[in-house]
């Protein structure tokens, strides 16, 4: 491409302080702001970033399709909700007016295992348009292509236990919910735990009328799977709440979650595979006490055991640095919904990003 890459950001909180950035830090050129919140609507993207003014102000999202239709990105980064339920919306409207587009929606990952209907609506349009849609972030290279890469020099494999921490403080609001931060046990059991109480029949029910509620995890087994073509069997998660001693304040949930309420939980994804190779992954997502730290620990049990470690990851810049770096994977991909599995290795990127599309 012989001009910079134009990309539109999708949600103007937390994330996007980083990923816009990054943006403009690799060659590119933020063309357009969207979000829902009246205190940056309006606002110049460079105030956000804290960096000169930008001549980018935020819209409203109910401009949307306006402001994308005027600016014609490449790509749109979509840094707003944790489920597909959630940023179907966005995703639809970008498959519409075929605009590729990336998003830090966790469940986006791989969402063919927990919402079909939605990402097949998706694909169908995102095809039609002739358009990219994807779900990247920390999970495509520290839950994914690390884990297929050692994957790769072991000679057999009987199974894959991975764990990862992070603070929900970092993500927003959104996320800290999603993970029941600041609801008493009883409350946490009914509004978090008892969606996984089920039968296998029930939860492949929901799923297919996409109301199934994964776990991080979830998806990242999908994918893992996916990758190193093995063939699921069965999937069942549980999540149980996480606590702790003392009272901590939240600033993202803006209270003080109390003592024994829970600060958010650990969910266990465990997949048994055709193959025999079972794949056991917990993500424990948590509002930090100052004990707590990031923590991403994978092992593979087989010929030879290895086990892989990362004490303190910097899991938001390292999220969004993944997000830019896989743009122009994004713009060069076969239209569709398009999982990050089928784009290849992710590559940092010396040169500004237009170089590297085709």
């Amino acid at each position: 491409m012989d001009r910079k890459v134009k990309v539109a950001q999708y949600g103007a909180g937390k994330m996007s302080v980083y990923t816009m950035r990054y943006v403009y830090e690799k060659g590119a050129e933020i063309v357009a702001a969207i979000d829902v919140n009246p205190n940056v609507i309006g606002k110049d993207i460079g105030d956000i970033m804290k960096t000169e003014k930008k001549g980018v102000s935020v819209v409203n999202v109910q401009e949307a399709e306006s402001i994308l239709q005027q600016t014609k990105p490449d790509i749109v980064i979509v840094t707003t909700m944790s489920l597909m339920q959630d940023v179907k919306d966005a995703l639809l409207l970008c498959a519409k007016l075929g605009l590729n587009a990336i998003t830090t929606c966790e469940e986006a990952f791989f969402p063919m295992n927990s919402n079909p209907c939605i990402t097949a609506e998706i694909d169908k349009l995102a095809k039609k348009n002739n358009c990219t849609i994807t779900g990247s972030g920390y999970q495509d290279i520290y839950w994914g292509e690390l884990i297929s890469a050692m994957a790769g020099s072991t000679h057999t494999i009987k199974k894959i236990k991975g764990s990862s921490s992070y603070n929900v403080e970092d993500y927003g609001i959104a996320l800290a919910k999603a993970h029941g931060a600041g609801l008493d046990l009883e409350s946490f059991d009914k509004e978090v735990a008892s969606a996984d109480n089920i039968s296998e029949q029930a939860r492949q029910d929901l799923i297919q009328k996409g109301e199934f509620l994964p776990s991080y995890m979830w998806n990242v087994n999908g994918w893992l799977c996916s990758k190193l073509g093995l063939t699921v069997v069965s999937q069942t998660q549980k999540c149980v709440p996480q606590t702790y001693k003392e009272d901590i304040t939240s600033s993202t949930l803006g209270m003080t979650v109390k003592a024994g309420m829970a600060t958010g939980m650990s969910a266990v994804v465990t997949t048994q595979t055709k193959e025999g190779i079972v794949i056991e992954s917990e993500c424990i997502g948590k509002v930090y006490s100052r004990e707590d730290y990031d923590k991403n620990e994978w092992t593979i049990e087989g010929e030879p055991n290895t086990t892989l470690v990362i004490a303190r990851p910097s899991t938001v810049e390292l999220t969004c640095a993944t997000i830019v770096n896989r743009i122009p994977d994004v713009i060069n991909s076969t239209p569709g919904y398009v999982t990050t599995n089928e784009m290849g290795e992710l590559k940092y990127r010396v040169k500004p990003l237009n170089e590297y599309v085709k």
